[in-house]
């Protein structure tokens, strides 16, 4: 199998939020970790918002959607600070997909009888 160069997409985007370029690198340097634990990904999508009639604890609210071969993953994480909720939801995203792969991994080492005259009948 040819092992083709992928780089995969990282798009950020701030809704009733000015996005430094400090927090575009913060974001970036955080996803990488997401990107070295699944090379399958093809796309993340982090949406970073900031809601001033929310109460302090909720204020910013920072959303993942990771495009993968497979179903995609989504996450939402409030916290007080922007920089906070951003480290939390790649810790959420990291436990999903380390959950996906785990699930992958145990299915295909699932060693379960089947009846053959059943398979063949369906």
């Amino acid at each position: 199998m040819n092992s083709i160069n992928h780089t995969p997409e990282l798009i950020v985007s701030g809704i009733h939020l000015d996005l430094t370029p400090s927090l575009k690198t913060f974001v970036r340097e955080k996803s990488e970790r997401l990107f070295r634990h699944q090379e399958r990904i093809v796309r993340l999508r982090v949406e970073l918002e900031c809601d001033p009639k929310q109460s302090v604890s909720n204020r910013f609210t920072a959303k993942g959607h990771i495009e993968i071969h497979g179903p995609d993953l989504n996450a939402s994480v409030s916290a007080d600070e922007c920089h906070k909720a951003v480290a939390l939801l790649v810790d959420k995203l990291d436990r999903m997909l380390s959950r996906r792969s785990n699930y992958f991994k145990s299915k295909r080492h699932d060693n379960r009888p089947i009846e053959v005259e059943t398979a063949l009948q369906t």
